[in-house]
């Protein structure tokens, strides 16, 4: 069996403030990893910022490597796991910005960065698109990553799984109006690909968009391996802070594929749809 275990927090970041985030995080992760033994942990989407910022993103956003990349890395060397969270960067034209993911290794090192493909609505205003996606062999499996709205797109999943992907990161802001949604997403792309999808959502308020949480780890077959789909505040009802550990054997992904063939049953040469521009 090749088994790791994943830790997948659910935080509520504070909005423009970046050093809090990040010392929340780092204490998270410290905290994790001395009572867990966990190959990988994974936060949300914009977990260092917040989500409603429009042109103050430009403030806040950062070269990789910078001062946030390091901190993290820091904290993964420290305790030798691989950390996957999502941040605001930007390139050395100070314009130009993305939402985008960030895997670091438990010796500290970069080991990729994804800039979000599918943006949406005042992402459009303030992000530019990724060109490009993100599949990385580690110690821990092959790994994909991707982040919100993505999720939404059947074909980045499927793009990810044919270059090699076991295992799909998703970091989200998905908002607690549409959970049905994400949990729906999250299944179904895990079944069809016959893949780990491991779900990281935010959770609290910023501005005018309010956090669903539910985040989870879902296996080949559609399992849910762990989920804080029932951590929520007694009193409100509102989903909590927190975090989840699950033990996942990447030896069913090729048994899984072998046993039902969704990927070696493709017919490509009949989906010229797929990449004709609408």
């Amino acid at each position: 069996m090749r088994e790791i275990s994943i830790a997948v927090v659910q935080m509520s970041p504070k909005l423009n403030e970046q050093s809090e985030n990040l010392l929340k995080m780092s204490e998270m992760i410290g905290k994790i990893a001395s009572q867990e033994k966990v190959d990988l942990i994974v936060f949300p989407e914009l977990i260092t910022s917040g989500n409603e910022l429009g042109l103050r993103f430009t403030e806040l956003a950062q070269r990789v490597p910078g001062p946030t990349v390091n901190l993290i890395a820091q904290r993964a060397n420290d305790y030798g796991v691989y950390v996957a969270f999502g941040m605001v960067t930007k390139e050395r034209v100070e314009s130009v910005l993305y939402n985008s993911a960030i895997l670091i290794g438990p010796d500290g090192e970069l080991v990729d960065v994804y800039n979000k493909v599918h943006l949406r609505g005042e992402e459009r205003m303030a992000f530019r698109e990724g060109i490009r996606l993100s599949v990385n062999d580690t110690e821990v499996g092959t790994i994909g990553m991707m982040l919100g709205y993505d999720l939404a797109f059947p074909e980045i999943t499927r793009s990810l799984v044919l270059d090699g992907a076991e295992i799909i990161l998703v970091m989200a802001n998905w908002e607690v109006n549409y959970m049905d949604e994400w949990k729906t997403y999250l299944r179904a792309r895990a079944y069809e690909n016959a893949v780990y999808v491991v779900g990281a959502n935010r959770v609290g308020e910023d501005i005018t968009l309010n956090f669903g949480g539910e985040s989870m780890v879902v296996g080949p077959r559609g399992q849910i391996f762990a989920s804080m789909a029932d951590e929520t505040d007694p009193e409100t009802g509102a989903p909590k802070e927190g975090y989840i550990v699950a033990k996942i054997d990447l030896d069913q992904v090729r048994k899984n594929r072998e046993e039902f063939q969704f990927i070696q049953n493709r017919q490509p040469a009949i989906y010229r749809p797929l990449v004709r521009k609408y």
